[in-house]
C-alpha cells in the first residue's frame, strides 16, 4: 500500500472509530443538543435565589419558580378602539403581580433587593413625584424592574375635560420614552379614578391597558377589593413610601412582610407584561 493511501486508511479508519465512541478523546465529547442544555440549565441554576438570599431579605424561602406565561394577550377593550381596564389578569397560574406606584421614596435597598430576589416589579411612575429620581428608577429598570405611565402630575383624571387627561397621559408617556428609551404600554389612572376621556386619552396616546388592583399592601398586611384572600392574577397595588409614611417600617420591610402574605397563601410572584 502507497504511504499516502496508508495515510488515508488511517483517517478513515480513525473516524469510524470516533463515530463509535472508540476513541477516548471524542468518546468524552459533548453531543451539541446536549451541549444546549446544559447552558440552558446552567442558566436556571444562575437565576436561582438561594435560601441564604432569601432569609437575608426575611423570607422563609425563596419565592417559588413563575410558571411559564402563556402566549401574552389582552382581555376585550372596554370599547370599540378603547384599551381594556383590568384589576386582575385572567390565568389559573397561582401567580400574583406587584405594581408600585408614584416614585417619592428611593431606598437603594430595594434595588438590591430587587436584584437580589429576582422579583418583578412594575413601576407606574408620575414625573412630579420620580423626576428628580429618575436616576434611581433607571437602576431598577437596569436590574429588571418595568416602567409604566402613572400621569404627569397625579391629578384626579375624570375632574379633567378631555384635553387635559390627554396632556398628562401622552405627557408622561414622552418623558419616559426620553429618559427610558420607550415608551409604556400600560397606564394606571391616579387613585385608579377614570371616565370615557380617561380611556380615549389612553388611547390616543398609544397605552394597550389600564391597569387598576385587586389587593394593596397596607403597613402589616394585604387589603382585598373583594373578599379576603388572594386570587390567581390578582395585581397588587404598592407605593415607593418611607418610614414617615409606613409608621417608621422601610420600603423593603413593608415588601417583604408583602411576599410573606403572598407566600403564606400558596401563591408565588410573576411579571404582569408577561401577560399583558
Amino acid at each position: 500500500m502507497r504511504p499516502a493511501h496508508r495515510l488515508l486508511a488511517g483517517v478513515l479508519a480513525a473516524g469510524a472509530l470516533a463515530l463509535s465512541g472508540g476513541l477516548t478523546g471524542c468518546a468524552q465529547s459533548v453531543d451539541p443538543i446536549e451541549r444546549l442544555g446544559r447552558k440552558a440549565a446552567q442558566k436556571v441554576e444562575e437565576r436561582r435565589v438561594s435560601q441564604a438570599t432569601a432569609r437575608r431579605w426575611g423570607l422563609d424561602k425563596p419565592l417559588a419558580p413563575a410558571p411559564k406565561p402563556p402566549p401574552r394577550s389582552l382581555p376585550k377593550g372596554a370599547g370599540p378602539g378603547l384599551p381594556p381596564v383590568l384589576d386582575r389578569v385572567p390565568t389559573k397560574d397561582k401567580v400574583v403581580f406587584l405594581t408600585f406606584d408614584d416614585g417619592a421614596e428611593r431606598d437603594p435597598r430595594f434595588v438590591r433587593m430587587v436584584k437580589e430576589l429576582r422579583l418583578p416589579v412594575s413601576m407606574f411612575l408620575t414625573d412630579s413625584v420620580a423626576g428628580p429620581g429618575y436616576a434611581h428608577f433607571g437602576e431598577l429598570a437596569s436590574v429588571g424592574a418595568t416602567v409604566q405611565n402613572h400621569t404627569l402630575d397625579h391629578p384626579y383624571l375624570p375632574g379633567l375635560p378631555y384635553e387635559g387627561q390627554r396632556w398628562e397621559i401622552c405627557g408622561q408617556q414622552d418623558k419616559l420614552k426620553e429618559r427610558f428609551g420607550q415608551r409604556p404600554r400600560l397606564f394606571r389612572p391616579p387613585y385608579g379614578e377614570y371616565n370615557a376621556d380617561t380611556l380615549r386619552a389612553a388611547a390616543d396616546c398609544g397605552l394597550s391597558a389600564v391597569v387598576l388592583w385587586r389587593a394593596s399592601m397596607q403597613i402589616n398586611d394585604l387589603r382585598y377589593a373583594q373578599g379576603a384572600k388572594l386570587r390567581p392574577g390578582d395585581i397588587v397595588l404598592a407605593h415607593f413610601r418611607g418610614p414617615d409614611e409606613l409608621h417608621g417600617a422601610s420600603l423593603t420591610e413593608m415588601t417583604t412582610r408583602m411576599l410573606r402574605r403572598i407566600q403564606e397563601q400558596g401563591f408565588t410572584v410573576a411579571r404582569l407584561e408577561d401577560y399583558l
